[in-house]
């Protein structure tokens, strides 16, 4: 069915007897060894962050445990009811089915079984051999087919897959938009949503917030943190690590290094483990260098032969200390003084722009001082990028933008790295585009991102997506700028680049605009937020964090209550005003949306009592006395049965609202 994940012996029970055991493998390409003899358990409940360097063999230890690739030796053991459910960094994804169909397929279980049940139903219809073992069967298989149905959640699948599609960020118009339309980013969401609703017992997530913004990062981190399954996910976002999982695996070496802790707790163990093996290996040094001396001072006396055979076998027998080995490459740079400018960057009056008549940015106003670090967040798609590609003068508008006095502009793209020529050579890169003084300092530029030697002549083509994005990087330091506008520039970058590229950005002295859902790397770094929502733009003063607890963002719904509003020449209603606006709308909403449910559910039971009577008919055809035909009594029945799932649809739909619509009254009643 073309999803990414893969099932074996499907399963709905969440825990599995016994343990995953990766037992002794290794594997290697072109003669260097990734894994040497690793080995490690996991249990039914681990909540597992696979971290290290790019290139350290994450991924490749992820499709291994997943089955996608075979070791040079050691084998992977699963229990044998094991379901596994893998979602890689990317997969070209071909669906002719609409977003909700899609999703769907993570239920091809509930659905046979749904199919089977029409059959068995279209059956018995057409049967009058009521005393007959075949006709039994037919019923008792219906009837177990009907349980099975229910306890699998087969009136909930639906809600199901509308709760999680919504909470990575989709829309109830999207629904029943065909996949082709969507992006790769939110065709992955898809694939996501499919591993997330199938709730296998193991869940392997490659880079899973890639392709999703803050908001949906942190519904995610809910749903995955209550997750009843084992899960082992690889994530360059700390905030998200620290969230989601429990324990650590380090892959370094061609070794892995186990610890009982989330991100942040195993950077303090690994200190302090690091710092113990440090103090028992200079111990035991010291403890050889006794034993070397007392072995030279009496190797050729007679009377002390025997001790010094004696502390002879005791060196052969110790076992020497190691002390875990860091790899703490990092490149290091800092970004040249930005030139003089005015108080007044850019502003705005009106700005709009509509692709294909489809409005992004809608009559839109705001105004960047000198020395703002501003952060774009909000939903994809809401026009963090377009705006930032129209600051930056790569597309067209409408409405004003007016730069200040000796404003230079400098542009990171999301996809920088994919613009570089592939067949030039990384000194080629930079060297083509180097000017004045920075010509003879190509050389030295490269080495700050790690690029020496016989890396410099290596063509563009064969680097790795952190190479790529460290040489991007590395360009935008051959012309000084005093607006830097970056757009996801962490993007394959790992833990330590991250670091070194925001400590760089604390240091620059220009004004600065940054697109990232990483709230780890914006933190300290922005002093204003600028939310995109409903084709507007909302400021708000301070980092990330003062953001998100401003507006009490746990979880998707809470940001759902959010209300922008355009901006306007003339003052714009307070926000006491607005919010009990919004409040007398929801209370009003409310009420017809509780006469709804109240008919809604007289409806379901009248057709439960209806069937519930059809029952007993079916139950014993033989005692059926009535005029009327059984085989209409069967039609009616199979009406009746689809007449009741689709009311208890429209009840699930409508107790959603009221949800949402309550939890944003909530919402507004805090803001008094």
């Amino acid at each position: 069915m073309g999803s990414l994940f893969i099932l074996l012996r499907f399963s709905y029970v969440y825990t599995f007897a016994g343990m995953i055991t990766i037992n002794d493998i290794s594997i290697h390409f072109t003669g260097e060894y990734i894994f040497r003899n690793v080995s490690f358990t996991i249990s039914e409940k681990d909540k597992i962050g696979l971290v290290g360097r790019n290139g350290s063999g994450k991924t490749t230890l992820m499709r291994i445990i997943a089955g996608l690739q075979n070791t040079g030796s050691g084998e992977v053991v699963l229990p044998s009811d094991m379901t596994l459910g893998y979602l890689p960094q990317e997969k070209k994804i071909e669906s002719g089915k609409t977003i909700f169909q899609d999703a769907l397929e993570a239920f091809d279980h509930i659905l046979e079984l749904k199919q089977k049940i029409e059959d068995l139903s279209a059956e018995i219809a057409t049967r009058k051999d009521y005393d007959s073992q075949s006709y039994r069967n037919i019923v008792i298989a219906l009837s177990e087919t009907n349980e099975k149905y229910q306890i699998l959640g087969g009136h909930q699948y639906k809600a199901e897959t509308e709760k999680v599609l919504l909470g990575l960020g989709f829309s109830h118009s999207d629904f029943s938009r065909p996949m082709k339309e969507f992006s790769q980013g939110w065709q992955m969401r898809v694939e996501l949503a499919k591993i997330l609703l199938a709730r296998p017992k193991m869940v392997l997530l490659d880079e899973p917030t890639n392709h999703l913004d803050i908001e949906s990062i942190q519904w995610l981190e809910v749903f995955l943190a209550n997750y009843q399954g084992a899960i082992m996910l690889v994530s360059h976002d700390r905030a998200f690590l620290d969230a989601v999982t429990k324990r650590t695996i380090e892959v370094a070496d061609q070794k892995i290094y186990d610890y009982k802790d989330s991100y942040s707790g195993y950077i303090e163990k690994r200190a302090e483990r690091i710092e113990l093996q440090a103090s028992m290996l200079n111990n035991q040094q010291k403890q050889v260098r006794q034993i070397e001396r007392f072995i030279e001072r009496f190797r050729y006396k007679n009377t002390k032969a025997k001790q010094v055979q004696s502390r002879i076998k005791m060196l052969d027998k110790m076992e020497k200390i190691e002390v875990e080995e860091i790899d703490e490459t990092t490149f290091n740079f800092r970004f040249p003084e930005s030139p003089r400018a005015g108080k007044v960057i850019a502003e705005t009056k009106g700005l709009s722009k509509s692709y294909d008549g489809l409005n992004v940015l809608d009559n839109v106003f705001f105004t960047v001082i000198r020395n703002d670090k501003i952060a774009f967040v909000g939903k994809n798609g809401e026009g963090k990028t377009t705006l930032s590609k129209i600051l930056t003068g790569k597309l067209s508008y409408d409405g004003v933008i007016k730069f200040g006095h000796n404003v230079q502009v400098g542009y990171y793209a999301q996809d920088q790295w994919e613009m570089l020529d592939g067949d030039k050579t990384v000194f080629e890169t930079i060297d083509d585009v180097a000017t004045g003084d920075m010509r003879p300092k190509v050389r030295s530029l490269l080495g700050g991102f790690l690029f020496s030697g016989e890396a410099i002549d290596k063509k563009v083509k064969v680097l790795s997506g952190g190479e790529k994005s460290r040489l991007s990087l590395a360009k935008l330091l051959l012309t000084p700028v005093n607006l830097l506008i970056l757009d996801e520039p962490t993007n394959h970058l790992d833990m330590q680049s991250k670091d070194m590229l925001k400590n760089a950005l604390i240091q620059y002295d220009g004004t600065m605009i940054v697109v990232s859902h990483d709230r780890d790397f914006l933190q300290g770094l922005t002093n204003k937020v600028f939310e995109f929502r409903n084709k507007m733009i909302r400021e708000h003063l301070g980092d990330i964090y003062d953001f998100l607890e401003t507006r009490r963002l746990k979880t998707l719904d809470s940001l759902n209550a959010l209300r922008t509003y355009k901006s306007q020449d003339s003052a714009p209603p307070s926000e006491n005003k607005i919010n009990w606006e919004r409040k007398r709308q929801i209370e009003r909403e409310l009420r017809k949306i509780n006469v709804n449910i109240h008919d809604t559910e007289k409806m379901i039971e009248k057709i439960d009592n209806s069937i519930a009577e059809m029952d007993k008919i079916l139950a014993n055809p033989r005692d059926y006395k009535d005029s009327k035909p059984l085989d209409e009594i069967y039609r009616n029945y199979d009406n009746l049965k689809r007449d009741l799932e689709k009311q208890m649809n429209i009840w699930e739909e409508t107790q959603l609202k009221k949800e949402e619509l309550e939890n944003e009254r909530d919402d507004l009643q805090g803001k008094k």
